[in-house]
């Protein structure tokens, strides 16, 4: 049986290393290869892939939403997050979603390979170090603390642009930095705040007195 795999990774240099790799197994073909989320809904219904491969930076969605998207359109699909966020909530939000694996970007073409074929089984594959990780964490919840979630000085001040309601692009030019950069905080914000849009990061942020 030959595994068909699309990669969605906005690294030109990224992809085309991954499908190298793969594609020098003869049980392997890769039918996709998409730099952003607009191009991977446009073309995964044509292409057809058994297995996706999503990062989650992504240029204009990020992977979190995405994977959501996908899988309503195309339930036969099978996507692992292959990204370098470690951070537990991102994972948990994947799996919320339906995503059927987790692997980081250290990973070897044997992992990967591996991880392909117990997701096509019908399991669930998580990198060990992202189930120790998973396991090892406590059930407490951040929100039900007193503490205040420890936000960088960068991360503070795209949650002011936040509450200013200023777009994605208006804070990126405000502040200097690349919209990717921006989604990249605005992940980070969600995930310290353990909110899941906008306006979940607003309330929570309000009442930690963050703003």
């Amino acid at each position: 049986m030959i595994i068909k795999i699309a990669i969605t990774d906005d690294h030109q240099m990224v992809l085309q290393g991954i499908a190298s790799m793969l594609e020098s197994s003869p049980e392997l073909k890769v039918v996709g290869l998409y730099n952003n989320a607009k191009n991977t809904l446009a073309n995964i219904e044509k292409d057809k892939p058994d297995v996706l491969l999503l990062d989650i930076n992504l240029p204009d969605i990020n992977g979190i939403d995405l994977s959501k998207q996908l899988l309503n359109n195309n339930p036969g699909l099978k996507i692992i997050a292959l990204t370098n966020f470690e951070d537990i909530s991102f994972v948990k939000r994947m799996l919320k979603n339906g995503v059927h694996g987790y692997l980081l970007k250290n990973t070897d073409k044997f992992e990967l390979v591996k991880a392909m074929k117990i997701v096509l089984s019908g399991e669930l594959f998580l990198q060990k170090d992202i189930q120790e990780r998973l396991l090892s964490q406590t059930t407490s919840k951040t929100n039900n603390n007193g503490l205040k979630p420890n936000l960088t000085r960068r991360e503070h001040d795209v949650l002011v642009a936040i509450s200013e309601e200023l777009t994605t692009q208006q804070i990126s030019e405000k502040l200097f930095i690349s919209p990717k950069t921006v989604e990249t905080h605005r992940m980070n914000i969600m995930s310290k705040l353990g909110a899941k849009n906008s306006v979940g990061i607003i309330k929570i942020a309000i009442e930690k007195e963050l703003l």
